[in-house]
């Protein structure tokens, strides 16, 4: 089989033949590539607040503080010191359409190049930055999220799926860079609003990131001989290997049948049917996906901003900040844990966090917990289980999936983080609205 036309093709996957040197160039350019794709869309999660806060202060006819953002005198009638709207708002902009690409692309994106994607994405993440910095209103802001929305979503899916080209360690790099971008993003948003800068000259200053991006993707990293950086990929696969858990449903014996005849002649693309195949048997991956981050975006979004302790130092603002910034700590160290660690229980890590959500639910309503202190160490070891699910699952994928379905599989179970942080907005307004009510 000519190897320029495999899915595959004369990829750097055995580290013994790959220099030391282009190794470490490409794990540094995955993890900088997870660093940036990820960085708005934490950003303008850390920026909820001052985005609600602006359509407050240009709403308003009195000169009066913005609530929730404020201390406890802004008049608020409810005991949780509530926003008008909740951040689930920018949530949903945030991850929808971030949810539809993931949902829809891996059935067509192979026809864009990899190079154009990336242009995509660096353009869309720019002008993210630029929108929500110079709005006038909400919804001006809501459309710069959207923007950095399509650009983390195209480029999540777009580089899981490059990671095969490139040898196993890629994967941990990327994983590692996606956590960083948390920590980076939120850290530095919160830093530099509550020290010196706006918000909008903060938002100016990461336009140096989508620069990043594009120096990380076309300099450092070292391509095979035949990646197909600016052509269509009118690629012939490698035929099956040994292990086909993920193509092939036991239950159904008749197209395991006919895929074990046609296993010696089959090296073209996957068709339409053999992509529903492996979406079905991604499932027990992309299931517990989607419950662990429903759970921690149905907390960040739908019951941090309600968890608000009057007697602390910090003000409401400050302590959301703070909340993100701690939960993406959690989510870096252990999406970075899978260097020296693999997960195989990726079920547990689900209930861990269901447990989570429904402690921090009663925590809201009955307001027991008796300091911030304590949140943030709840809020801490959230992201641990959110970051170790989200790599063990990839690597598991990557590990379980034959050469032919591998780069698709990677695409389409992206897909479970953003169902689940969707269907976590949706739930988070009626919640939000009832305590609010309270």
């Amino acid at each position: 089989m000519d190897h320029t036309d495999s899915v595959n093709a004369d990829p750097a996957t055995d580290s013994d033949t790959e220099d030391r040197f282009q190794r470490f160039r490409n794990q540094s350019g995955f993890w900088l590539l997870g660093l940036c794709n990820n960085f708005a869309y934490v950003v303008m999660l850390s920026a909820a607040h001052d985005i609600l806060k602006k359509q407050e202060s240009h709403n308003a006819t009195v000169t009066t503080p913005a609530p929730g953002l404020l201390q406890s005198d802004s008049g608020n009638s409810s005991r949780y010191d509530c926003n008008p709207v909740s951040t689930a708002a920018v949530l949903l902009a945030d991850i929808v359409p971030t949810f539809l690409i993931k949902l829809t692309a891996p059935f067509y994106i192979h026809k864009v190049p990899y190079g154009f994607r990336v242009l995509v994405c660096v353009v869309t993440a720019t002008v993210s930055f630029l929108v929500v910095s110079f709005s006038s209103n909400v919804w001006m802001s809501i459309l710069g999220v959207i923007f950095a929305s399509v650009s983390s979503g195209l480029g999540e899916l777009s580089f899981l799926s490059l990671t095969v080209y490139f040898s196993n360690n890629v994967l941990s790099g990327w994983g590692s860079g996606t956590g960083g971008a948390g920590v980076a993003g939120a850290l530095l948003y919160s830093a530099l609003t509550q020290a010196v800068l706006s918000p909008r000259n903060t938002l100016l200053i990461m336009l140096l990131v989508p620069a990043v991006m594009m120096i990380s993707y076309f300099v450092l990293l070292v391509f095979p001989p035949s990646f197909p950086q600016w052509r269509l990929r009118e690629a012939c696969h490698r035929g099956f290997q040994e292990r086909r858990p993920l193509l092939w449903d036991s239950n159904d014996e008749d197209y395991v049948q006919d895929e074990r005849e046609k296993e010696g002649r089959e090296t073209g693309p996957l068709t339409f049917v053999n992509k529903l195949h492996i979406v079905k048997g991604l499932l027990r991956f992309i299931m517990p996906l989607a419950v662990v981050y429903f759970a921690e975006y149905f907390i960040n979004q739908g019951l941090l901003e309600l968890l608000y302790f009057r007697n602390s130092s910090l003000s409401h603002a400050e302590q959301y900040r703070w909340y993100q910034t701690l939960y993406q700590i959690g989510v870096m160290i252990s999406r970075t844990s899978l260097f020296c660690i693999k997960i195989r229980r990726i079920w547990l890590l689900s209930f861990l966090q269901c447990v989570n959500a429904v402690l921090l639910v009663f925590a809201v309503y009955y307001q027991f917990l008796p300091s911030v202190w304590l949140v943030f160490v709840i809020v801490l070891y959230e992201g641990l289980l959110g970051g170790a699910a989200y790599v063990n699952i990839f690597y598991l994928i990557s590990k379980e999936t034959g050469d032919r379905e591998r780069e698709f599989a990677m695409a389409a179970a992206s897909v479970g983080d953003s169902f689940g942080i969707a269907l976590s907005g949706v739930a988070a307004f009626p919640v939000h609205n009832y305590f609010c009510s309270l």
